[in-house]
């Protein structure tokens, strides 16, 4: 009966079937092949409201999907051309920029590409970057900056880990500041590329009066991360807290001072936003009940001692997660990699003397690349379809950037420096 189940199960995969139905499926039948009564599915799943931390989910992505339908991508792509344009390849630096804090206040690497790849792209296009240049930047760094605070993936990576209580203890705070290095080396690494490749472009020269008109024009948004990072970072704000103000703040500046979100499209942004806080919450829901089921079977553990027998390096094992972190992250969407693979590896990494928040870096890392790694990375299709170009088109401009990434992948990995400095 639990090989009938299990084919089952692979099945409904295969068929289609809604990605928190095959998780619940695979964790009922666990229980059920290792005698604990299934009740004990549906008390894992309720167990996702003792965690406090989700509270700030709904507030954090409801902020984002209000900037994204507001003109901040407009204001934000001013501001950084008015501060960075006069360096060398300076558009580019201001791409880089832009789409890191944007993608950072929305988590979505579809919603970034969509709202400001449409203003990026003829811009770099008519300042005398190339064609390939520019359509590889605009799709590659619709990922950067899931490692910024507020990303929801990183707060979801944060309870998820927190949950295992495996390794040394982190908390969301430390999370957050460890991000800070390793995307500030992926933003200094591509833009050396792009200095590189198309330095001699012309710039434009550093103008006080546009600065002012951009820092005029950006006034209301301008306070939100030093309210918000301050906030934490000082220990004045709870996360919860924090996402709540967040919240409050955008709502008032762009609904009631900027006027970009009428009053009459709100209700269409709220139900976009909580319908994605709805599915993270489901998935993770059904996802804590197939961690416990592998905490129970001691899943981890076993896999852990088989890989001893054949991967006794620290470092071959940093290979091997690499390379099938990188694969889940062009298949699978990044909520569903982090509530599945997670529990899984997590406990194996702590095996290997890794820092649980090092190796959460190296995972969403990984997956932020896995959005534009050929052939089915999602920025890949986003990018293909919003710019109406061929996908091999795509694949090609991806190229050069993806080596960028992934040498600063390789020096995340190996150099823990750059996510436990301040541990």
């Amino acid at each position: 009966m639990i090989w009938a189940g299990a084919a089952l199960v692979v099945l409904m995969a295969v068929l289609g079937a809604p990605l928190f139905v095959v998780i619940l499926a695979a964790a009922m039948l666990g229980f059920l092949a290792t005698g604990v009564p299934l009740g004990s599915a549906a008390l894992s799943v309720y167990e996702i409201t003792h965690q406090p931390l989700l509270v700030a989910l709904p507030f954090f992505t409801f902020a984002g999907y209000l900037m994204a339908h507001a003109k901040s991508s407009e204001r934000l792509m001013a501001l950084t051309r008015a501060l960075f344009g006069w360096m060398p390849a300076g558009l580019a630096i201001v791409g880089f920029v832009a789409f890191a804090l944007f993608t950072a206040l929305t988590g979505a690497s579809g919603v970034t590409i969509v709202a400001l790849g449409g203003l990026v792209l003829p811009m770099l296009m008519a300042s005398g970057y190339s064609d390939r240049f520019s359509l590889g930047l605009v799709t590659t760094s619709g990922s950067l900056g899931l490692l910024l605070v507020p990303s929801v993936p990183l707060i979801l990576y944060g309870v998820v880990a927190q949950r295992l209580e495996v390794g040394e203890p982190f908390t969301l705070e430390q999370l957050f500041i460890g991000g800070l290095g390793p995307t500030l080396l992926m933003v200094v690494l591509l833009s050396g590329y792009a200095v590189w490749a198309h330095g001699g472009v012309p710039r434009t020269g550093f103008d006080k009066r546009a600065l002012w008109r951009a820092v005029v024009a950006a006034r209301w948004e301008l306070p939100l991360p030093f309210v918000v990072l301050g906030g934490i970072y000082s220990g004045y704000f709870a996360i919860s807290e924090a996402a709540a103000l967040t919240a409050v703040y955008v709502f008032v500046a762009e609904v009631v001072l900027y006027r970009d979100v009428k009053w009459r499209r709100l209700p269409n942004v709220v139900r976009e936003a909580m319908v994605m806080v709805g599915s993270i919450l489901l998935i993770l829901g059904v996802a804590l009940a197939f961690t416990n089921y592998l905490v129970d079977a001691e899943v981890p553990q076993k896999v852990f001692a088989t890989m001893q027998q054949h991967i006794s390096n620290k470092y071959m094992f940093l290979i091997l997660l690499n390379i099938l972190l990188l694969a889940m992250g062009a298949i699978l969407d990044i909520f569903s990699a982090i509530v599945i693979m997670v529990p899984l590896l997590l406990p194996v990494a702590v095996g290997y003397n890794i820092h649980p928040l090092h190796f959460g870096i190296i995972f969403l890392a990984n997956l932020e690349i896995g959005y534009f790694t050929p052939p089915v990375g999602i920025n890949l299709f986003i990018s293909s379809y919003r710019f109406n170009k061929p996908m091999i088109e795509i694949y090609a401009a991806c190229l050069p950037f993806m080596a960028v990434m992934l040498l600063a992948l390789l020096l995340i990995t190996y150099f823990p420096w750059f996510s436990t400095w301040h541990l």
